[in-house]
């Protein structure tokens, strides 16, 4: 009798988990699993209290050699959409999405809809020999736009319901990044026009330079993401006394120990703050953001090359979207 009585007690308590379970889900809507923090954010701007997001990609982890842990396989199994950049940067992620998601459930590549093939950017670390496009649109806020659209229509499809409250919440992120990219505009524009130069660690900029004005003349990072071999730095050393460059950019997920000697060479101050997929502060702030990233990195640049990185004082930086009702 007694092992009767705690095997209806385990019944009723894995049944009462179960519901819970369901309950959750359907007070949640949809579930969309995605990659690095910018799309969870472009996500979750734009699918409010409607969805939750669950991002693979741990920030400040890089996304280009991100192998997802078996645990992932429970969330792909689970998701009623995948959203993921595409253009090759998770590889792994998404064969491990096509081999363990539902039949119905659409994965969505943002980049491969949102520029063609003649747009595609090869650079230092991602060569065109190598067969992989620079895959950072997110950094340009006229891009983002793009992916926060394809965000909309695919949530609109798979919940026509709310397919206003998407549609407003979609209207609000791009009103507030179309501002960002005149705020750039106008920042960048201060950039004497002899230092309107780049040179950065990891090529993560190059769709959003050209738009304002900046020259992309290098980067650090060998496309293998290895450390630059002394012949390398001896060039890159060469490259920014001729360009006359005041300072080079590092990043804060990929850690170099060359990037002191080559600015002490070089003459140049260098800046490793920069940052493409990991957002400021942690999930939940306000500034936990895409646009407060940018925020962050374009008043870092134009400081560092000698603008005036005013245009971006008090510029909002926190979520757009709004509680349905």
């Amino acid at each position: 009798m007694r092992w009767l009585l705690a095997a209806a007690a385990v019944a009723a308590l894995l049944l009462a988990a179960c519901g819970g379970e369901d309950e959750q889900s359907e007070e949640n809507g949809l579930l969309v699993v995605t990659t690095v923090a910018p799309l969870r954010d472009i996500i979750e701007q734009v699918g409010g209290d409607q969805i939750s997001v669950v991002a693979l990609v741990p920030e400040g982890t890089n996304s280009h050699t991100f192998d997802p842990p078996p645990s992932a396989v429970g969330e792909l199994e689970r998701a009623d959409l995948i959203v993921i950049n595409g253009l090759n940067l998770e590889l792994p992620t998404l064969e491990l999405a096509q081999a363990n998601a539902s039949d119905n459930v659409e994965i969505v590549l943002l980049g491969d809809r949102t520029v063609t093939p003649d747009e595609y950017v090869y650079d230092f670390s991602f060569p065109e020999e190598g067969g992989n496009p620079n895959p950072h649109l997110w950094t340009a806020p006229h891009l983002a736009i793009a992916y926060a659209e394809i965000v909309r229509d695919e949530l609109s499809s798979l919940d026509p319901d709310r397919a206003d409250y998407y549609a407003d919440n979609t209207e609000r992120l791009s009103k507030r990044l179309g501002e960002l990219d005149e705020a750039i505009a106008a920042a960048t524009a201060t950039i004497p026009e002899a230092h309107r130069k780049l040179i950065t660690y990891h090529d993560s900029f190059p769709y959003f330079a050209p738009r304002y004005g900046l020259e992309i003349i290098g980067a650090i990072q060998p496309s293998d993401f290895s450390e630059p071999s002394p012949r390398e730095v001896a060039d890159l050393i060469e490259q920014i006394r001729d360009a006359g460059v005041p300072a080079i950019f590092g990043s804060e997920v990929f850690p170099s120990e060359v990037l002191d000697t080559i600015a002490r060479e070089a003459g140049a101050v260098q800046v490793s703050t920069l940052s493409d997929d990991d957002l400021p502060g942690e999930p939940g702030d306000p500034e936990n953001t895409l646009v407060g990233m940018m925020v962050e990195n374009v008043r870092t640049m134009v400081t560092a090359l000698g603008g005036d990185a005013s245009a971006l004082d008090g510029f909002e930086t926190g979520s757009t979207w709004r509680p349905s009702e």
